[in-house]
């Protein structure tokens, strides 16, 4: 089964649809893993790091973005969204394959708007209403919740490594249900404050979501570690190591990726020409520095990994 990993951070800014493609990328082209790329965010950089816009317009006109799917997984809550003669889609019907011309890279194209929130909102009311024992507005939700963007990605889970979504800033509902379908999250900062205060509330959501959640053990999401990306000036600056002691002190060492992606213009370059910087230019700093993260990435998943294996298995002593 496909590890599925959230890239994710509170705040905007930081490098994470940068991170995402690019480690993608890597995944795919030099370590020959099957890797899916989901575009979260309505502000759809992922997509556009990836293919033109007039590929995007094509996939938007045809409706085969990432709405599609959203919306079949509303209508099965009770909204019709879609045209009931439309042809009903799974994941692997929607996604480009070898995207950016790289095998085992694909992608499942975003779309500036998901979803009608205040319509959700309503449809998840209306159904709490209907149940025999009345069930609270925000159990239906939750339930919503939890199953929104799992049940999208359930399809595909036997075809890849590595599904690796990137998530829009912030803490809507889609955010949460990606977190909550997630086996592992990456977190990307830039040694500012505000950045790091970005990591500080992402953590405070995802213990709150575990709260909401505890009965049934559903978020099981770990972090594999942050990213830093170095901001125009904080390279040789002690203000930047204080940051970066900040966020040890609260982490650990062992959270902290030791490869920092370095301030190169090759990256910038590369988004405008829609493809990740680790194709455009490989021997850039930009695209080196996404490489050894890969690999630092692996090693950090086979060491959770193995926690994950050896935690099984004095589980089932402990039942013997």
């Amino acid at each position: 089964m496909g590890k599925v990993i959230a890239t994710v951070n509170m705040k905007g800014g930081v490098g994470k649809t940068t991170l995402t493609v690019n480690i993608a990328t890597c995944l795919a082209k030099i370590h020959r893993k099957k890797v899916l790329v989901v575009d979260l965010d309505t502000q759809i950089s992922a997509t556009l790091s990836m293919i033109s816009p007039a590929e995007f317009a094509k996939c938007r006109k045809e409706n085969r973005t990432l709405r599609n799917l959203v919306s079949q997984a509303i209508a099965r809550y009770g909204v019709q969204i879609n045209d009931p003669e439309e042809r009903v889609y799974q994941i692997k019907d929607l996604v480009i394959p070898h995207v950016c011309k790289v095998q085992g890279l694909d992608l499942l194209v975003g779309d500036i708007d998901l979803y009608d929130e205040f319509l959700v909102s309503e449809m998840l009311y209306n159904r709490s209403l209907l149940y025999e024992e009345k069930q609270t507005f925000q159990q239906t939700w939750s339930k919503f919740e939890q199953t929104l963007i799992k049940g999208i990605l359930a399809p595909a889970l036997k075809s890849y490594d590595f599904i690796i979504l990137d998530c829009a800033p912030g803490y809507n509902l889609i955010t949460r249900s990606s977190i909550v379908a997630s086996d592992f999250y990456l977190m990307p900062a830039r040694p500012e404050p505000l950045s790091v205060v970005g990591i500080q509330l992402l953590e405070r959501r995802i213990e709150r979501l575990r709260e909401v959640y505890r009965e049934d053990n559903s978020v099981n999401i770990q972090l594999l570690g942050i990213v830093f990306s170095m901001s125009a000036g904080f390279t040789l600056s002690r203000y930047y190591q204080k940051v970066m002691d900040r966020v040890a002190a609260d982490f650990s060492t062992a959270k902290i990726f030791k490869t920092k992606i370095p301030n190169d213009v090759n990256i910038a370059k590369a988004v405008d020409n829609f493809i990740p910087a680790s194709l455009s230019n490989p021997n850039s700093g930009g695209a080196k520095a996404f490489a050894e993260v890969t690999v630092e990435l692996l090693k950090k998943l086979e060491v959770s990994l193995g926690k994950k294996e050896q935690t099984s298995r004095l589980s089932l002593v402990d039942l013997e």
